[in-house]
């Protein structure tokens, strides 16, 4: 079958993949940055000593984790319009990363924080030091340090889901490669094209993991 691989046509469609490309990666930076800044602050709420914000926080992770990501996306992409919010399909996938991935992330940091030993929080109380300073000062850049390998694998993963969006008429990596298939027929030509961006992704991604860990696992100089 590789034999028959029209690379030609292949060639003649990459500026549209790399255009593809190109939104498929800002797609997925902005996803994962809001991804980021969802998850550490529904870590906060977890570890607080206030129940609501705590079971409001419980209830988005339990909802989010035990629905697929293509449901998310249409309850958003369909349900936003029909109380007045319009939002560009670009913009909705981004929300639609973030508010997924989020979740996961803000289990990810949560173990991080449980590792940490608590005479440390402790010694921050002593100090003086706020619940805010404590979390910014002492807890999350310890946190933060053992999930760096945990996080990326969760960013390979929103990655992949990006894919999803090409559903809602998004033109990222995977709509590109679709048009390939609906305007030359050839939809074995667009799959090899769009898997072997994403595998580019992937192994630049699994690249930093590993080099990460490495480093992380390197004994301490004296």
């Amino acid at each position: 079958m590789l034999g028959t691989l029209n690379t030609r046509v292949m060639l003649e469609y990459l500026p549209e993949l790399l255009q593809g490309l190109q939104a498929t990666l800002l797609l997925s930076v902005s996803g994962f940055a809001g991804a980021m800044l969802i998850g550490i602050i529904a870590c906060a709420l977890t570890i607080q000593p206030l129940r609501w914000p705590r079971a409001i926080v419980i209830a988005y992770v339990d909802i989010i984790r035990a629905t697929p990501l293509l449901a998310q996306l249409y309850f958003l992409y369909f349900g936003l319009p029909r109380i007045g919010i319009l939002i560009p399909e670009f913009h909705i996938g981004i929300i639609a990363l973030a508010l997924n991935s989020g979740a996961y992330v803000a289990e990810i940091i949560r173990s991080g924080i449980l590792s940490i030993q608590r005479g440390q929080v402790e010694a921050g109380i002593s100090t003086g030091l706020s619940y805010l300073q404590r979390m910014r000062h002492i807890v999350l850049p310890q946190a933060l340090r053992p999930t760096v390998s945990p996080l990326i694998g969760q960013a390979i993963v929103l990655v992949k889901d990006s894919s999803l969006l090409s559903l809602i008429s998004v033109v990222e990596l995977t709509r590109a490669g679709q048009r390939i298939a609906n305007e030359r027929f050839m939809p074995f030509e667009g799959l090899v094209a769009t898997a072997t961006a994403y595998l580019a992704i992937y192994f630049l991604l699994k690249f930093l993991a590993e080099l990460w860990s490495r480093h992380n696992s390197l004994p301490d100089r004296a």
